[in-house]
């Protein structure tokens, strides 16, 4: 009883836990093509968990019918035998239920990884990794910063590639993992649902500061989105260039950190000397500027004399 009463208390949680989404199931879908992955997902949950409290509960059972009962550790328990009706049941059960998953994931499969037919005017957006941050260029060259913005029900075609080490690209509601791998270029896709922020990161480790390499996804109207790409992007691209590059390692304020302090330090002031550094790197800090254009360079340069630099130390530093 106590054993039955623990698998009960087992199951109840496990339960209680996947209804909250409570890290057991996947995040709720708002693309299509994370529909078809949750699917395949809650198939094979069920499966699985059929198969575990049907086998949890037989060994319960035998547990219990076939104890010692009091008898002596010399005494012999009761002989079964085999039984072929049951012993060609659970070899043939399960080659059914493997069918059944295998007949269910490809037929989910092409609306996972390819587009509707219907995609043809798709935004298609360049995504770009990075240590350790997200780019994103869209059709009219405008570029942003772990920020991705997108119109609502439209389909979005991303090319994803790395300039230095494997990344991932992950967005857990609107697709799944798709690497970004150096000198390669891989394809997605995705179309939210409605509109709102949607939150992933990185999943693939890519050095010191992985965690900290997150994106937003935001979904917006089709006049917000045109906002953005034609003015808004370039207007907020220096403020989001420090925010989501340099302060990761020196601090939202330049105050340092993984690296040394920026506030004080007249290299901000410096277009040549400060491209320079980003685009080549220095020591322990990557190259994290190599495919910046001169106006992305200019951004930066602006936003940190305006909004970062203080002024030299009295030491000179």
């Amino acid at each position: 009883m106590a054993a039955l009463l623990v698998l009960a208390v087992a199951l109840a949680t496990a339960s209680a836990a996947a209804a909250a989404n409570g890290g057991f199931t996947p995040q709720f879908a708002h693309s299509p093509n994370t529909h078809n992955t949750n699917t395949v997902y809650y198939v094979v949950l069920g499966f699985t968990s059929a198969i575990f409290v049907i086998v949890e509960a037989a060994l319960i059972l035998f547990i219990w019918k076939y104890r010692a009962r009091g008898r002596t550790r010399a005494a012999e328990g009761q002989q079964v035998h085999g039984n072929t009706r049951l012993e060609l049941l659970w070899t043939v059960i399960p080659v059914l239920i493997l069918g059944v998953i295998a007949a269910i994931v490809f037929v989910q499969l092409p609306g996972i990884t390819s587009a509707p037919a219907s995609a043809a005017s798709a935004v298609k957006i360049k995504v770009e990794g990075h240590q350790f941050y997200w780019q994103f260029d869209y059709p009219n060259g405008a570029r942003s910063i772990n920020d991705l913005h997108v119109p609502v029900d439209q389909n979005v075609e991303l090319e994803v590639v790395s300039y230095d080490v494997l990344h991932s690209w992950w967005i857990p509601q609107l697709a799944g993992k798709i690497q970004a791998v150096p000198g390669q270029t891989n394809h997605t896709w995705f179309r939210a649902d409605k509109t709102g922020t949607f939150y992933g990161q990185c999943a693939e480790l890519c050095g010191p500061f992985h965690e900290a390499m997150q994106a937003r996804v935001i979904s917006e109207s089709q006049a917000d989105y045109q906002s953005f790409v034609d003015t808004r992007a370039a207007k907020s691209l220096g403020r989001a260039e420090f925010q989501g590059v340099c302060a990761t390692c020196h601090g939202m304020q330049g105050q340092g950190g993984y690296g040394p302090a920026l506030a004080s330090n007249s290299l901000l002031t410096q277009r040549s000397a400060l491209e320079a550094l980003i685009r080549d790197g220095r020591g322990l800090m990557p190259p994290v500027a190599n495919s910046w254009t001169d106006g992305q360079i200019g951004a930066l340069v602006a936003y940190a004399k305006t909004h970062i630099y203080k002024g030299a130390s009295t030491s000179g530093g």
